[in-house]
């Protein structure tokens, strides 16, 4: 055997045992006549000792970091002992060693606080991945996935494998296309998600299903995104909403106390899509802190059940509100006192590109009970009081006030809500806080096309209320102009997401399972007959055989993981991740393929240039 003990076993308990270790050198230290050197693996990281006795052979047989060494020897306590360590109590007395392989020196150090950048470590992935902080996230997707499994088994579902080669059917995303050489000129796609196959597999009546599952979309990348991720992919039948939500809440909580020793408690809130959109501007809040949007003003088709408040605005020729479709206010607790250098640098951060306002008004709620704003000139004291009574403001906030176009504005109060709260520290990095979102619109509207498209996907069921709605109604729009007028634009999808701390962790919906409902829903994207034939038809035919009432959910393996290790990026819990332009700079991938490999797949293509 090549080893005895791993480098992260041995305790006091060992001492005066003969074992025999072997990993990589992680650092080499030199005293007189004597050396020590760390050797890690996997495991963890023993102290070796060599004596006086072995210089002659370690000046023949110099060790130099990431050397692969195999040591045979006797395990001692160590005189100065490292706390930091679980082997921090003994050390190991080499008696004899063997070089298994040298190693150059690497491009960077392999430690946790290493010099080595994003690109040069992706590069080199295969030494990153000794880093003991790298180690660490694949320990935590390892025991999420473990966890998942065996929660998922406890609960009757089987994993059951669906194919990486399917039929690409170009709705939302795009696909990633796999050319047949047996089928010169077609194509397979690589799957966005086991969608229509887990239903199939709920009308063959394996009633619990589940996989881990590689998915693939062609998209453009960011921090949590790749071409390539991981879904934990479900689906149920004989189910209600309420029996989904209650079974993934379970999972969710079982993988916190698996994973990261937290027994979550909490009630789980669940919140309408139209109160996420606006008490927060977005459909997955982060509810681990309050500062809830103030609506001081907002189209007359936007959330039409709110009472409009924006007398408290009117009146005073102020055109930045007055010309605006939205105007929305938030209370940053505390921050009365900011500077005019602060305040302008909130100014400024808002009008970045990424967020898009041409400026921000500010309320000051003083401590002694005076105001103090941007806007004096327009609004009198007695209003100032007024907007922040609105807002909920105390003495000692600061009213933070965005206006310009409906959408960018939402958009920009939520970025703006996200900003504050973690600037104040309100964002605890320890704090968990689940929330489901329920609700959401069914459609959208796309404007460019004049029809609606789905707001999930095409096989989500309407709610139970809205079904006659759907059916009854000619999902035409006549007037471009007056589409929220239109029958479809109120039809709630019986769909939920599942958000943690400001993150969509996961998403689902009960299924349609009746032909002619989904028919109904092919057409009111835009599909005839004829194409729903040439896409669906499987699934349309299978729907003529029994299918029963169903609903799944999927949840994104990577962000989650990510979210319980503390990262922004899901790369740094994936062994091998693409970079921002989806490539691997390890591989060199993705390459150009020779000649002949063109002529079997017959394409001519113009790619080799």
């Amino acid at each position: 055997m090549f080893r005895t003990h791993t480098c992260g076993q041995l305790r006091i308990a060992d001492t005066n045992t003969t074992v025999t270790l072997a990993g990589w050198v992680q650092t080499v230290r030199k005293f007189g006549s004597i050396t020590f050197v760390d050797l890690r693996d996997r495991y963890g990281i023993t102290q070796l000792l060599f004596s006086e006795s072995l210089n002659a052979e370690l000046d023949a047989n110099p060790l130099g970091r990431e050397f692969v060494l195999q040591v045979t020897g006797t395990v001692n306590e160590r005189s100065n002992k490292n706390n930091n360590i679980p082997t921090g109590e003994i050390e190991l007395l080499v008696t004899t060693f063997r070089i298994l392989n040298k190693s150059m020196t690497p491009p960077f150090t392999i430690q946790d606080d290493t010099d080595g950048g994003d690109d040069l470590r992706m590069k080199y992935r295969f030494l990153d991945l000794r880093r003991n902080a790298v180690k660490k996230n694949l320990e935590l997707r390892y025991a999420t996935g473990r966890s998942t499994r065996n929660y998922l088994h406890e609960n009757g579902f089987m994993d059951i494998e669906t194919p990486f080669l399917i039929k690409s059917t170009p709705e939302g995303a795009r696909d990633f296309v796999v050319p047949s050489r047996m089928n010169a000129g077609q194509f397979y796609a690589l799957p966005q998600s086991p969608q229509t196959f887990k239903q199939l597999l709920m009308v063959s009546g394996y009633d619990r299903y589940y996989q881990i599952v590689k998915c693939f979309r062609d998209e453009d990348l960011r921090a949590d995104r790749q071409p390539e991720f991981t879904q934990i992919d479900c689906e149920m039948c004989f189910v209600e909403q309420e029996d989904i939500l209650n079974m993934f809440e379970g999972l969710v909580k079982r993988i916190f106390k698996d994973v990261k020793n937290i027994d979550y408690t909490d009630v789980v809130e669940r919140m309408t899509w139209e109160n996420a959109m606006w008490t927060y501007g977005n459909d997955k809040p982060d509810i681990r802190f309050d500062m809830k949007l103030t609506n001081l003003k907002f189209p007359s088709y936007t959330f039409p059940q709110q009472q409009n408040i924006s007398s408290l605005i009117d009146g005073v020729d102020f055109k930045v509100f007055d010309e605006a479709e939205t105007v929305i206010a938030i209370v940053a607790p505390g921050c009365s006192e900011y500077t005019r250098k602060q305040t302008d640098e909130l100014t400024e951060w808002v009008k970045r590109p990424q967020v898009g306002m041409k400026g921000l008004v500010f309320i000051k709620c003083n401590a002694d009970g005076t105001f103090k704003s941007s806007v004096d000139k327009f609004y009198s004291e007695e209003k100032l009081k007024a907007i922040a009574e609105a807002a909920n403001a105390k003495a000692g906030d600061l009213i933070l006030i965005v206006a310009g176009a409906e959408e960018r504005t939402r958009k920009a109060a939520s970025d703006l809500r996200m900003y504050m709260g973690t600037k104040l520290d309100l964002r605890k990095a320890d704090e968990f806080k689940l929330l489901w979102v329920l609700d959401f619109p069914l459609f959208e509207y796309a404007e460019d096309d004049n029809r609606w498209v789905a707001r999930h996907h095409p096989f989500t069921s309407p709610k139970p209320s809205d079904i006659e709605t759907m059916i009854n109604n000619n999902p035409v729009i006549e007037n471009p102009a007056e589409y929220l007028k239109h029958p479809y634009a109120n039809i709630k999808a019986n769909a939920y997401d599942m958000v943690l701390n400001g993150n969509e962790i996961g998403g689902g919906s009960i299924r349609i399972y009746q032909k002619e409902l989904q028919q109904k829903m092919f057409a009111a994207l835009g599909m005839d007959e004829e194409e729903q034939q040439h896409k669906f038809g499987f699934l349309l035919g299978a729907f003529e055989y029994g299918a029963p009432p169903h609903g799944g959910i999927a949840f994104g393996f990577d962000r989650l993981c990510s979210i319980l290790g503390g990262s922004e990026s899901i790369r740094d819990f994936i062994a091998f991740p693409k970079n921002n332009s989806g490539r691997d700079v390890m591989i060199d991938t993705p390459s150009t393929i020779d000649d002949k490999q063109f002529d079997e797949l017959q394409i001519k293509l113009d790619l080799k240039a």
